[in-house]
């Protein structure tokens, strides 16, 4: 009885950002990988060379 009045508070709080906010916002964030996969990985890979040929140096 005392969980069911826990699980149904949980579920009825407002308080905090909601799940469909997060979800949304998960989303958006997955499609701009997926969009800028390319220019993310050149990205990546120029910093990871920069850092070891500066590490050769030292």
């Amino acid at each position: 009885m005392i969980k069911r009045k826990g699980i149904r508070e949980f579920l009825t709080e407002e308080d905090g950002m909601g799940t469909v906010e997060v979800i949304l916002i998960i989303v958006v964030l997955i499609g701009l990988v997926i969009i800028f996969k390319s220019q993310l990985t050149a990205l990546v890979n120029t910093i990871f060379e920069k850092i070891n040929s500066q590490a050769n140096s030292i």
